[in-house]
């Protein structure tokens, strides 16, 4: 008999807590609204960036990589338009690692390959911020030569922003700081930035196009000029052309900078290609750079309007 009472006194509570559960989010004043845009802690070191539960892109950090790392991108169709590694290379391309950050010259030590000696060591993570229309984290690395001692702190700051149609925008800030003695980023074309696009969009594999902000296009036109932008376009489903378009920001120095573009299906910004950037001990070198996801193959206007969006940001 006692059994019969506890089953039905649990019935009880449960029907009442069930008939008021579609009544308090709206009507209990305590309860706050839920962000459209938030950051999601990951097992293994990751973290996803996400709009009404969607994921948009995820930050690879864990100790065993040679770099951070952003996988995938996803476009508004729902598909990756990068990929880790170059489709026909992969041995000797694999530190193409979707849209990451490295340089190949810092006071000597090479942070680009995997067989560089230089490594990009995530140290901790300062800060999560969730919120309507963007959301960002912010990290803090230490950039270690051979024998693992520091030679540049960095502060990243990653933000994802939601734009028209499901289209978005990540803005990358970047904020480098000697470890000790003064750093020298030398004369590359490898570094500060690069995107490896899904095999479909890229030139030769997939029939893309490569566009930038002076009317350039293809490798044979725009390899390593100078530009406000570079675009990289193309299918990613039967249905849907996708693009990528890769933004210098007005204060990085050296802006405009040359784009280094393959038709294999890869673009980056070079920071110091010709033009070598000295920090001091003290000093801080601040960078700026955003990934602008869109359909189809947007009208060279519509990518410089978002360009210049992007380039008032506060």
């Amino acid at each position: 008999m006692a059994s019969f009472y506890r089953r039905a006194f649990s019935m009880f509570i449960y029907s009442v807590f069930a008939a008021a559960a579609g009544g308090w989010a709206g009507d209990d004043p305590g309860m706050k609204p839920v962000p459209r845009m938030q950051v999601i802690p990951l097992p293994y070191d990751q973290v996803s960036y996400q709009c009404d539960g969607r994921e948009l892109t995820r930050y690879h950090y864990g100790a065993s990589l040679k770099r951070p790392f952003m996988h995938p991108i996803l476009g508004p169709a729902g598909r990756s338009l990068t990929r880790m590694g170059h489709p026909r290379d992969q041995e000797s391309h694999k530190h193409h690692y979707s849209f990451w950050v490295s340089h190949n010259d810092v006071n000597g030590v090479s942070f680009w390959s995997d067989q560089g000696e230089g490594t990009i060591a995530h140290k901790r993570i300062v800060e999560f911020e969730d919120g309507d229309d963007r959301c960002y984290t912010v990290t803090q690395n230490d950039w270690l030569d051979g024998e693992q001692k520091a030679i540049l702190h960095e502060t990243r700051r990653i933000s994802v922003i939601m734009l028209k149609g499901e289209e978005w925008m990540l803005v990358l800030d970047l904020a480098f700081t000697p470890a000790k003695e003064a750093v020298v980023l030398g004369d590359t074309p490898f570094g500060m930035t690069g995107v490896r696009m899904a095999k479909t969009i890229g030139v030769h594999d997939g029939g893309g196009m490569i566009r930038n902000s002076e009317g350039d296009v293809n490798e044979e036109e725009a390899f390593r000029k100078k530009a406000r932008w570079v675009d990289y376009a193309g299918r990613i489903t039967n249905e849907a052309v996708e693009g990528i378009a890769l933004f210098d920001h007005p204060a990085n120095p050296n802006h405009p900078a040359p784009f280094h573009v393959r038709n294999d299906g890869w673009m980056g910004a070079c920071l110091t290609h010709q033009s070598p950037i000295t920090i001091q001990p003290g000093e801080t070198l601040k960078l700026r750079y955003g990934l602008y996801i869109h359909r189809g193959l947007a009208p060279l206007e519509e990518i410089d309007a978002t360009w210049r969006k992007f380039a008032e940001m506060k």
